[in-house]
């Protein structure tokens, strides 16, 4: 698996054929110097199937990138949300059970007895 070149279209279908009829896929890429998904790639060409090619083999539009990033964007936000709601009403509730405490040296709150 060497440097990058091109392959011509007889050496493609020559592969896709032999593919069809082998038994070791990975040899028969080795055999060609190629990497085994490659073999695949072709296939799909030749067949036909470039829906079978929606990978890093089939470049996405940047519309199709930008879209992707605004609904990652969009479930990190909602997370963030729930998380904030969270602690929102946990904050509310440690408040409410807390005692309002006077200050050092305050007097008591007890009324003054009737002498």
């Amino acid at each position: 698996m060497g440097r990058w070149r091109r392959h011509t279209l007889e050496k493609k279908r020559e592969a896709v054929a032999r593919m069809k009829t082998c038994a070791n896929i990975t040899a028969l890429a080795r055999e060609y110097g190629i990497e085994r998904k490659l073999l695949y790639v072709w296939k799909y060409q030749l067949e036909g199937r470039p829906e079978a090619m929606a990978d890093k083999y089939a470049p996405e539009s940047a519309e199709a990138k930008l879209q992707a990033e605004n609904e990652r964007l969009k479930q990190v936000l909602a997370e963030r949300t729930l998380e904030i709601d969270f602690f929102k009403g946990a904050l509310r509730r440690i408040e409410a059970r807390q005692q309002p405490s006077g200050s050092c040296g305050e007097t008591a709150s007890t009324k003054k007895s009737k002498r």
